[in-house]
């Protein structure tokens, strides 16, 4: 007797099925709060208490409040591996304008102090639906594996806080240490289809705050002025050119600056201006080199200004280089690829978004494994691919990036089933 998932795959005998149309129905309902109510990093409480009392419905062992609003699962199923799977939770500082019928209209204070919009720009809100139906098929169907399961639900990992913050309060002494750890985001690829790759998947983030000084005058009299605006225009043009003359082309890097704040009259030159800066890179040498460049550009232009002091330095984030394990990798690539068929699951190019997950497994000394899902409609993606403009569609931290929740939702429970079942049900004949 064959199991069929709600795609209508066969799968064989004895293996974790697929979500039910209920399951399917109930976790698109989940899906939607947790859209119109987004919380920002390292404040998830109210998803928080969503995901523990989820875990508790399915009798995972609850540790709540790790490393701030941390979500901590354990479900023991006798001897064999032990498997993390993670999700992140937290929204961004963004105002959403997808006009979804459950559009985010939630505000609140970002962590610089300033009122803002809060969105779920980046598709967290998926991740969460996403282990809470792989929680459940699990807690369901504990005659299909063996072993045990550690479901992580995380904050702060837009902000690069939330996995130092649950390391810091004690993650890798106080749970089982994993085989493996798994984790999948949800990307503007078309939805329903899975990429992947082995070593380098996500590049190195850095990101700065500077603060230029200069002397404010009148506006009427500049002579009598060191102008940090001039002093901050003439920056944010001259780090444009780190990555064009100072990388070789066979490398890569992204320096962005993201805001540039001076002054609060048109009449009034300030005597300070404010950047906050990010930097993408792969390799160390490079991370290296340009952070040193974009230093010295800033420095530079401060002093040629005439600027009273040098600029003031303070780091907001810093992401590791997320790399997978060579075999943990290919062996859920293959899996993947025998589950769904090689027409969705491709081996991808390295992304140049950033993730503190890869700090876990750094942590216990275990192998990483983080793929890609699509979130975009299907015809949508299709469409953009022949008129050449793909980079047109919405992408995760756009104001009106949200994924398609049908095939997105089942294709993302059914990819983490897939791949935690090489570690909890390794020996299952597949037929």
């Amino acid at each position: 007797m064959m199991i069929v998932d709600s795609d209508k795959n066969p799968l064989p005998p004895a293996l974790l099925p697929g979500p039910s149309d209920k399951l399917l129905f109930e976790l698109e309902e989940i899906y939607k709060d947790l859209h119109a109510n987004p919380e920002l990093s390292m404040r998830e409480y109210r998803t928080a208490d969503i995901a523990a009392a989820w875990l508790k419905q399915h009798g995972f062992e609850v540790t709540e409040k790790v490393g701030g609003t941390g979500v901590v699962g354990l479900l023991r199923n006798g001897e064999g591996s032990t498997v993390m799977l993670r999700a992140d939770m937290d929204a961004l500082p963004i105002k959403e304008s997808t006009d979804l019928p459950y559009a985010s209209q939630a505000t609140g204070t970002d962590r610089f102090d300033q009122p803002t919009s809060i969105a779920h720009s980046c598709g967290h809100d998926m991740h969460v639906a996403w282990l809470m139906g792989a929680t459940r098929i699990l807690a369901e169907n504990r005659s299909a594996w063996r072993g045990t399961v550690m479901a992580v639900f995380q904050p702060g990992e837009e902000t690069a806080q939330g996995a130092r913050a649950m390391i810091a309060d004690g993650m890798v002494t106080r749970f089982p240490r994993p085989d493996v750890t798994l984790a999948q985001h949800v990307m503007p690829l078309s939805a329903g289809e899975i990429g992947w790759r082995t070593g380098t998947m996500l590049s190195a983030g850095d990101s700065w705050e500077v603060t230029l000084f200069g002397r404010g005058a009148h506006g009427s009299m500049p002579q009598k002025s060191i102008d940090p605006v001039v002093m901050a225009a003439s920056a944010v043009m001259r780090l444009q050119s780190v990555v064009s003359r100072e990388v070789a082309m066979t490398d890569s890097a992204v320096v962005t600056v993201g805001t540039l704040k001076a002054g609060l009259s048109e009449n009034v030159i300030p005597d300070q201006a404010m950047l906050r800066l990010n930097v993408r890179t792969f390799k160390e040498q490079v991370r290296n080199r340009v952070l040193a460049a974009v230093k010295r550009i800033l420095e530079a232009e401060a002093a040629a200004s005439g600027a009273s002091k040098p600029p003031a330095f303070s780091v907001l984030s810093e992401y590791p280089v997320t790399r997978n394990d060579e075999a943990a990798t290919r062996a859920v690539a293959a899996a993947l690829e025998e589950h769904f068929g090689t027409a969705r699951v491709h081996e991808v190019q390295p992304a140049t978004a950033s993730e503190d997950f890869g700090l876990f497994g750094a942590a216990w000394g275990v192998p990483v494994v983080f793929w890609v899902v699509g979130g975009i409609d299907p015809d949508k993606f299709a469409a953009a691919e022949i008129a050449g403009k793909v980079d047109e569609l919405p992408a995760n931290h756009a104001p009106d990036f949200a994924p398609v929740i049908h095939p997105t939702l089942s294709t993302g429970i059914e990819a983490m089933l897939v791949a935690a079942s090489n570690w909890l049900a390794p020996n299952i004949t597949k037929a």
